[in-house]
């Protein structure tokens, strides 16, 4: 494992953000222009497998064809045998998953309106870009203190499936975190944008109750739930919530794509003018416009 203060590719060191099973990502210094970085380095024990390699090169190389402020920026990588690693802007904040680890309510409530229109922007930039995120959850939802959102990790983020491949797809192995994926992904379909309008649904189903959609005793019982369990409304978790924003989500969670909003401007049209929480003001029409 590589520690605080070593040099690698040229960037030092300064501070171990975060641990995963296969990678590191440390907050980093480039002595030449004293700019902070991120840095996403692969463990060791994962730095010759080829999969392991590969995974974090794709998310390097679709993370790179991304420039959005609601999306984290990678802006370099580094194929070495011995420290395969990429380079992205340092956003010093937490996870919305750290948030609801610490309970702060106080500020998703505060704060809710504004991720949620900030992450569906994100999404209708990547869905404009032929992406799909793939894995939306909170932990890849970074947030600071004051309400500014980016999009972390694309190490799963697939092309839409364009012409003649369209009649040739097969279904694939699912990939995501079972506890937001959208039926057709759980099945290996082929997917698009609405994929993740169900996953973001999910998300501010968690965040806004504090429990996600469906909980199963297993990864396959949780995963049948996703395909045939109606989902009770956010309500019956807290009842401050407004019946709009309680509709909304549970559109974005219907099981046939094609009844949930058909993409994300849809999803911002339908959060103007609406208040999450029955305690907020009631918006005026001016606000409805914004």
């Amino acid at each position: 494992m590589a520690d605080e203060g070593e040099q690698i590719g040229g960037y030092k060191l300064r501070r171990l953000l975060q641990t995963g099973q296969v990678s590191q990502v440390f907050e980093v210094v480039e002595p030449t222009s004293h700019r902070h970085f991120a840095m996403k380095l692969l463990l060791p024990e994962a730095a010759n497998k080829p999969d392991e390699r590969n995974n974090l090169f794709h998310e390097a190389a679709v993370g790179i064809k991304l420039r959005h402020d609601n999306i984290i920026r990678i802006v370099k990588v580094d194929r070495s045998q011995h420290s395969p690693h990429f380079i992205m802007e340092f956003f010093p904040s937490g996870s919305m998953r750290n948030r609801l680890l610490q309970k702060n309510f106080d500020f998703i409530k505060e704060n809710a309106m504004k991720i949620f229109k900030q992450a569906a922007t994100a999404l209708a930039y990547m869905h404009s870009m032929k992406y799909i995120h793939c894995d939306i959850k909170p932990d890849n939802m970074l947030v600071n203190q004051l309400g500014e959102m980016k999009l972390i990790d694309f190490a799963i983020s697939k092309q839409f499936v364009k012409g003649i491949a369209r009649w040739f797809y097969k279904r694939k192995k699912a990939q995501g975190t079972p506890s937001f994926m959208s039926p057709e992904q759980i099945r290996g379909e082929m997917l698009d944008g609405r994929a993740d309008i169900y996953s973001l649904g999910a998300t501010m189903y968690e965040l806004l109750t504090g429990r996600p959609p469906f909980r199963g005793n297993t990864t396959l019982d949780l995963l049948n739930k996703h395909i045939k369990e109606k989902p009770y409304s956010p309500k019956a978790y807290n009842q401050n919530l407004t019946d709009d924003i309680c509709n909304l989500i549970v559109k974005m969670i219907s099981k046939r794509r094609e009844d949930r909003p058909q993409n994300c401007h849809d999803i911002l049209i339908a959060l103007r003018g609406i208040r999450i929480y029955l305690t907020d003001p009631v918006p005026s029409k001016e606000d409805s416009y914004q």
